[in-house]
């Protein structure tokens, strides 16, 4: 059975840089093979990771698919779908990269969507893991497309009311999401001593308790000058170290069937 991830939190809070690093944790755990699904259009999940993707995405897709002439005469719909989803995957060793991309202007998608869905779930069969790293709204698992299911969601926060707000609008959101959700997680990002405790009411007040905190990391910075991926931080810089911790506690613990 595929395991499901999926980050979740406004802009700015540390979701791609989490995903990335998920992803290291998952093939050093032997969770592969992993597919990581780009479905934030203003995410750079692929320089996170250090590959370049493709420059195919899957609103491509579905913008082809709506347009009549955009598919070849001697290939049928599925065939079409098909082949293009394929082109739009970014292989690597030991995890693949594909894009969701933006809406590309106005009309109705559903038909294609529900179309392009069957196929992106025949997809996520063939991994052993899957990492979403997911707008604010979570639209594309809303919708359905991407997953029948989540078994974990971790939703980010810095330390900001306003991102913790929106963290909570989020776990509202999932109440009402077409696909389950196994189990939630609040991760608070950029943080620092006391934080936690300067939001405790706000946070007792939103019905928000903290499963994990990830520092401020000047070593993010620093590889986010340079333009390094941050798939490669060091063990030792506390981000990483952090993120780890997190990880081990709520996807790794021997009583957890998640990673059954």
């Amino acid at each position: 059975m595929t395991l499901t991830i999926a980050v979740a939190g406004k802009g700015g809070v540390g979701k791609t840089s989490f995903c990335a690093l998920l992803v290291r944790w998952l093939i050093a755990n032997k969770k592969t093979p992993i597919l990581a699904v780009d479905a934030d259009p203003n995410s750079n999940l692929s320089e996170a990771l250090g590959v370049e993707e493709t420059s195919w995405t899957i609103s491509d897709v579905v913008s082809q698919t709506k347009e009549i002439d955009g598919i070849p005469p001697h290939m049928s719909q599925d065939e079409f779908i098909s082949y293009k989803l394929s082109a739009s995957l970014t292989e690597t060793e030991h995890f693949d990269l594909i894009a969701m991309g933006g809406p590309q202007g106005p009309g109705c998608y559903c038909f294609p969507n529900n179309v392009l869905k069957k196929h992106i779930m025949k997809l996520t069969k063939n991994y052993r893991s899957v990492v979403m790293d997911n707008e604010a709204g979570m639209e594309h698992i809303s919708r359905g497309t991407t997953t029948e299911h989540v078994d974990a969601l971790y939703v980010l926060s810095d330390t900001s009311r306003r991102s913790v707000r929106s963290a909570a609008r989020v776990y509202a959101l999932t109440r009402d999401l077409r696909v389950p959700v196994k189990k939630i997680f609040f991760v608070l990002t950029r943080a620092k001593e006391g934080d936690a405790e300067a939001l405790h009411d706000e946070m007792e007040r939103l019905g928000l308790r903290v499963d994990g905190m990830v520092p401020e990391d000047e070593t993010i910075t620093a590889y986010e000058l340079a333009g390094r991926p941050l798939y490669e931080l060091p063990d030792d810089a506390p981000s990483v170290a952090s993120t780890i911790k997190i990880l081990d506690e709520t996807l790794g613990g021997e009583d957890d069937a998640l990673l059954a």
